[in-house]
């Protein structure tokens, strides 16, 4: 098993970075980004690969909105340096290799739809097709809608739809299905794989952690500015060495659940418990004497979710 030695110099278990051959899309190398007194990215170093789907995860002032920004030039590091496929970011070459989905950004009021979208694509040399882009972001039937009058889910896919007809061969995505329903989303990651089947490479930050677990090849999150943990989602969950026992109890209550050998923490939603081990066989094996009254027991891993919150516990604060 790899270790890798984590940004607070604790070696992290299990985390494996991309070094697999391939042409690098993303070249992030000692970058540093200060603003006043405040240190929003610390050092940071950070290869992609041309044709992965990569998460970018973080609590809230972690450094992700910052990095994203300097990947498209929109800001410059103090120190460091960063590469677009060789380019520098904000280049015409590095311009023309990357399309760019924000969170923030508004639109010309009035403006139609299908109109926006044509402008934007006549700034492009080699474009996607207009229904071609209008199909993949899931616009069909709103071309002649005003801008203005989306809905919070519509606007979205229509700053995809600006982003990615003009073929980019990289895509960052900050939040990207942030207001749309669960079905649009599904059908947005949907076509993500069709984009990254063309060879394309997606970088992408998100809240929704469960979303980065089933979409991303791989995961980088940061915490204060840095790289604190980097690999497969599969290698992260594991890398904490927590397993969940969950089961039903006949009886309330739970006092006591929490110290059983191996065990880290016990949560009761009704009679439904989640008991969090360090050793689940051991928890488990106490457990069935100490209860008898448990049913329906299931052992599994951890989600992202935990395990996110184990390696930035403390790392944030």
């Amino acid at each position: 098993m790899t270790s890798h030695p984590s940004a607070t110099g604790i070696r992290t278990p299990g985390l494996v970075r991309s070094d697999a051959a391939g042409e690098c899309a993303v070249r992030v190398q000692g970058v540093t980004r200060r603003f006043g007194p405040v240190l929003a990215v610390d050092n940071l170093s950070l290869t992609v690969e041309q044709g992965r789907t990569v998460a970018l995860l973080g609590p809230n002032g972690a450094g992700k909105t910052t990095t994203i920004s300097m990947l498209l030039g929109l800001s410059a590091p103090d120190a460091g340096s960063i590469e677009i496929f060789g380019a520098v970011p904000g280049s015409a070459t590095a311009h023309a290799s990357v399309g760019a989905m924000l969170q923030d950004g508004g639109m010309m009021p009035g403006v139609l739809v299908g109109e926006l979208l044509a402008m934007v694509r006549s700034l492009y040399a080699t474009p996607l097709a207009l229904q071609e882009a209008v199909e993949i972001a899931q616009l069909g039937g709103l071309e002649k809608r005003r801008v203005d009058r989306l809905s919070g889910g519509q606007s979205q896919r229509l700053r995809l739809a600006m982003a990615l007809i003009g073929d980019p061969r990289l895509l960052v995505l900050d939040e990207p299905t942030a207001a749309m329903d669960v079905e649009t989303r599904r059908g947005f990651w949907h076509a993500m794989e069709g984009f990254t089947e063309r060879g394309r490479t997606i970088l992408f930050s998100t809240h929704y952690l469960e979303e980065a677990d089933v979409t991303a090849d791989r995961i980088v999150m940061m915490a204060r500015g840095r790289v604190v943990a980097d690999g497969t989602p599969s290698a992260i969950k594991d890398s904490v060495g927590l397993r969940v026992i969950r089961f039903s109890i006949a009886t309330p209550g739970i006092a006591g659940i929490d110290a059983l050998p191996g065990a880290v923490s016990a949560t009761a939603h009704g009679s439904r418990v989640e008991l969090r081990c360090k050793d689940s066989d051991a928890a488990l094996r106490v457990l069935l004497a100490a209860r008898p009254d448990a049913y329906d027991i299931e052992v599994a891993g951890v989600a992202l979710e935990d395990a996110f919150i184990t390696i930035t516990d403390g790392i944030a604060a």
